[in-house]
């Protein structure tokens, strides 16, 4: 948030959903786009989760693509938060809303009735009566106006059933200052519009009585009976009835109080002032600091508040707190209690203990502390009874050891902070402390080392923060260490940090040390969970899901979803998503660290190859349910791991593409492996090649393939060789890098033939094909394509049958033969749908377009793209996608339709931006500038020439050069 308090942000949801900076209002936009944002203010800063806002909008029938939309409306949310786009923040796979005090109505609402509350007990009614006015005036009509949706509709009930609790409340106070003859007429009104209202009912026949008028009152009485009788059947309840005696009897106690204010006489006790110092150097955290004040300043007129702070070793948790609880003191004038309970240590601290710390510091003599924890908390509790006193207990073990330390008491508080999540902790607010954002964290890095010293080496600065995982205990090591040596630069420290494997070590610093922060951690473990914390630090991914660390564990999911939420409430694992786990970056290398030195080698070896197995199994299953008819998998590397069996083919598509990077990642990894591990990486690689086409993850892919290629070559393996060559051809082919396609394609075939495998021997033969047609050389790419054609039949592999029939009537059809290109993509096309490969058939209809385009029935062939593109759309093939508008591009030049043929090929250069090649990208350009030179947009169309020839020279690819060159000279006259 703004840091000028005039500047922040302001929201309101008693009345209509509305959001100001300042005095600025701000666009909130849609109604569902509100329901987000109320959904999210009225969580009080905690998160809601993607499936809890989605129910909250929609309820049990939301619409199919309701988790876009719900990610569409918060990115509008962030938009029109404008410079405080981040108090709206995404985590755990959800969103929260974290303000500061009095910025949601709702909140100015609950301090001020509780500061009415605070004055009526003191006595001070008229003050209280006020309050509780201020309080109601904020209410702006009907809560939630105007937004929609089934959280809406609880919320709008809930808040309108607090607005009349709160309105019995002031009520009350106008009878006991004396002003019952005001109050009659507002009941009256009240009463009619809530005729079942008991206790307004009582209201109307307490005033009605204090200002004379018996005989209403006890009508009041009788019309309430006879309502209740009708509607539900019931007589009314006790203190309606015990009323109505009362009037009868004359009671005298009913008459109404003196109105005088009675001032409070608390009496005198000792006021402990136990918080450890702040640190001078507290850097960012605003967000947790404003939601955990927020909670501190509220406290009072409340039962006992408690926030648990949670988090990893070194995270913060501690320095947090303080800082809070220091800044919170003024709302605990009686005084603030201490105590570090040692959760992470080997002896923890017993309640017992600390209870009669806590009695002796808050003034009770020692012979007056009984023994025995249960008498020991009550006495606590008593104690503490009507003093407004914080608790900060920290570094607690668990709930258990916490509870007999709560104060229990109103206008208490308790900060607890904790490794372990204290979800059994019941009614606290909890707040999960992550590492700090990278400006936060250089931030904090600079005010410790110096502007001057970090100013001169910003990026090295920045590359220190990132290696210490953004993790304050870490920061503030390599910062001191840093300021320690005046020798040093800030790039010689990033460079120690580079090494992982010694960067634990690096980071100590006189008794501060990030590993020995970690082993607390780890050694409060069981078994089970140090296994688990042990082995799943092995993987590289970014993350790992539950089936594949139920792999690398070789458990079943349920106990190991148990054991991985077991580590994830001890803070040392994360819950990226729902179903998904990641570390630290440091506690990665510190489990992995802890694998090397308690896990035996074979163990190692073994958890990684089950997690090898799982993708290459999963990935080979999804590979042939998209190609029905595909033979891949009676070649592929047996596995012991059945992997994950899928019979709907979009959630197969959808884990590839979700385990992408994990996958790539771990083929990567077993470049170093044994023999029978890079021939599985290998094939992995080949089954999940689908990735590639995809564009979005061709680098990645790449760079799993480059080193695999060279372990085979050291293991003298031809076999898992011309595979490997069979994928860097893929790659590169697809990319536009065609000598380095051929030139791996060639040696995958030579590779194949020596071992008779058939997967060079079909797909790199395949490749060489498409290479040779792309580089103009018909005849050569129509051997190939026959080759491959035969190698197919014989495999037994009809959907590679149909691929190599598409290519070749591509081929056909650049060298005129447009009759049989037509037939032998219609061919193709049969062949895919008799083998029922739904998405494959693209390809097919694809070439058959083009085909079509040859034979000059641009109309057939607009309909056979249009409908290749969309089954790419549906399956995420983005590069084939870009691919298939710039031919339909071409369609559009040539038959006269520039402007739609500009659209295309605008939209191929943005689907293609970045993948796909400069060969590609140049042909595009050419066809752009045809269409735009049509439209007599001649500076733009010499434009994409212009950068066409600088792709066509780079790639010394003559003709298409010497084509452009002529139609920049066209141009030019």
């Amino acid at each position: 948030m703004a840091g000028d308090t005039g500047q922040r942000l302001r929201f309101t949801v008693l009345g209509p959903v509305r959001a100001w900076r300042g005095d600025e209002p701000l666009n909130t936009g849609s109604p569902q786009q509100r329901a987000l944002l109320a959904a999210l203010l009225l969580r009080g800063g905690r998160t809601a989760t993607a499936p809890e806002l989605v129910d909250a909008l929609w309820g049990e029938e939301p619409p199919h693509a309701a988790l876009a939309a719900l990610r569409t409306y918060a990115s509008r949310l962030r938009k029109a938060l404008g410079p405080d786009a981040d108090a709206l923040v995404s985590e755990a796979g959800g969103y929260a809303i974290r303000v500061g005090v009095d910025c949601l109505d709702t909140d100015m609402v609950e301090r001020l009735a509780a500061e009415a509350d605070k004055a009526r007990a003191a006595g001070q009614r008229h003050q209280a009566r006020d309050l509780m006015n201020q309080a109601l005036a904020i209410w702006d009509g009907e809560p939630l106006a105007g937004v929609t949706g089934p959280f809406a509709d609880t919320q709008r009930a809930r808040l309108e059933e607090w607005r009349l609790t709160l309105l019995e409340t002031r009520l009350d106070l106008d009878l006991e200052v004396g002003s019952h003859a005001e109050a009659v007429s507002e009941l009256t009104a009240l009463t009619a519009a809530h005729p079942l209202r008991e206790r307004l009912r009582e209201l109307l026949m307490l005033a009605l009585y204090r200002g004379g008028r018996q005989a209403e009152a006890l009508a009041v009485y009788t019309d309430t009976r006879r309502l209740l009788a009708d509607e539900l059947g019931v007589d009314p309840c006790p203190e309606l009835s015990e009323l109505q005696q009362r009037i009868l009897r004359g009671d005298a106690d009913l008459n109404a109080h003196p109105a005088g204010e009675r001032p409070s006489a608390g009496p005198s006790f000792v006021r402990p002032a136990q918080l450890p110092a702040t640190v001078s150097d507290f850097t960012g955290r605003s967000a947790f600091v404003d939601e955990l004040s927020h909670q501190l300043a509220t406290a009072e007129g409340r039962i006992m508040a408690v926030s648990a702070v949670a988090g990893i070793g070194g995270v913060g948790k501690t320095t947090l707190a303080v800082h809070v609880a220091h800044a919170a003191r003024e709302h605990f004038p009686d005084g603030q209690l201490y105590v570090d309970l040692q959760g992470t240590g080997p002896v923890v601290a017993e309640p017992e203990a600390v209870l009669g710390a806590f009695l002796r510091a808050l003034g009770v003599a020692d012979s007056a502390i009984p023994e025995g924890l249960e008498e020991r908390a009550a006495l606590y509790r008593s104690t503490l009874d009507g003093r407004r006193v914080l608790t900060l207990l920290d570094n607690a073990r668990d709930a258990a050891q916490v509870r007999p330390l709560l104060p229990g008491n109103e206008g208490c508080a308790a900060l607890v902070t904790s490794r372990t999540r204290m979800v059994d902790l019941a009614g606290a607010h909890l707040v999960d402390l992550d590492v700090m954002s990278p400006d936060e964290a250089l931030a904090f890095f600079t005010r410790i080392v110096g502007d001057e010293r970090v100013g001169a080496e910003r990026d090295a600065a920045m590359d220190v923060v990132a290696a210490c995982g953004f993790l304050p205990l870490a920061i503030r090591i390599a910062a001191s260490r840093l300021a320690a040596r005046r020798t040093w630069t800030v790039s010689v420290l990033a460079r120690k940090l580079g090494d992982e494997r010694r960067r634990l070590d690096e980071l100590r610093a006189g008794d501060l040390a990030v590993k020995a922060s970690f082993e607390l951690g780890y050694g409060q473990l069981e078994p089970a969970q140090a296994r688990a914390f042990r082995l799943l630090g092995l993987p590289d991914g970014p993350d790992i899901s539950l089936a594949a660390a139920a792999a690398v564990l070789d458990l079943d999911l349920e106990d190991t979803e148990e054991l991985l939420e077991s580590l994830v409430d001890t803070s040392l694992l994360e819950s990226a998503a729902p179903g998904r786990y990641r570390y630290h970056d440091l506690l990665r290398l510190y489990a992995r660290a802890c694998a090397e030195r308690d896990e035996r080698s074979v163990e190692r070896e073994a958890a990684m190859s089950r997690l090898l197995d799982f993708y290459l199994a999963t990935a080979a299953g999804v590979y042939v349910l998209e190609r029905p008819g595909e033979q891949l998998l009676k070649h592929l590397t047996p596995t012991s791991h059945p992997g994950l069996a899928f019979t709907d083919r979009a959630k197969a598509a959808d884990w590839l593409y979700a385990e992408a990077g994990c996958l790539l990642t771990c083929a990567a990894q077993h470049a170093l492996g044994p023999a029978d591990a890079v021939r599985r990486a290998v094939d992995l690689l080949f089954a999940a090649k689908d990735l590639t086409e995809s564009g979005a993850y061709s680098r990645l892919y790449a760079q799993a393939a480059a080193p695999l290629l060279a372990a085979t070559q050291t293991l003298g393996d031809i076999r898992a060789e011309g595979r490997a060559r069979t994928v860097l051809a893929h790659v590169h082919n697809l990319s536009g890098r065609f000598a380095q396609a051929n030139e791996e394609a060639v040696r995958a075939v030579e590779l194949g033939r020596r071992c008779d495998d058939a997967i060079p021997c079909c797909y790199a033969m395949n490749i060489r094909g498409i290479v040779a047609g792309y580089q103009s050389l018909g005849e050569d790419a129509e051997t190939y394509f026959e080759l491959a054609l035969a190698a197919f039949r014989a495999d037994g592999n009809r959907p590679g049958e149909a691929s190599a029939l598409s290519n070749l009537s591509r081929i056909h059809r650049d060298t005129g033969r447009t009759h049989s290109a037509v037939d032998l993509a219609e061919q193709s096309i049969a062949t895919y749908r008799a083998t029922n490969a739904a998405w494959r058939l693209a390809n097919a209809l694809y070439a058959y377009g083009i085909a079509l385009a040859g034979a000059e029935r641009p109309q057939e062939a607009l309909r056979q793209l249009s409908e290749a593109l969309q089954i790419f759309r549906d399956n995420r093939q983005q590069m084939w996608e870009g691919w298939t508008l710039f031919r339909m591009a071409e369609v559009h030049q040539t038959t006269g339709h520039h402007a739609l043929g500009a659209a295309h090929a605008e939209q191929a250069l943005a689907r293609l931006r970045g993948i796909a090649g400069e060969w590609r990208r140049g042909n595009i350009l050419t066809v752009l500038g045809h269409c735009l030179h049509a439209l007599g947009q001649i500076g733009r169309a010499r434009a994409c020439w212009t950068e066409a020839l600088t792709a066509f020279e780079q790639l010394a690819r003559e003709k298409e050069a010497a084509e452009v060159r002529e139609l920049l000279a066209m141009a030019a006259v």
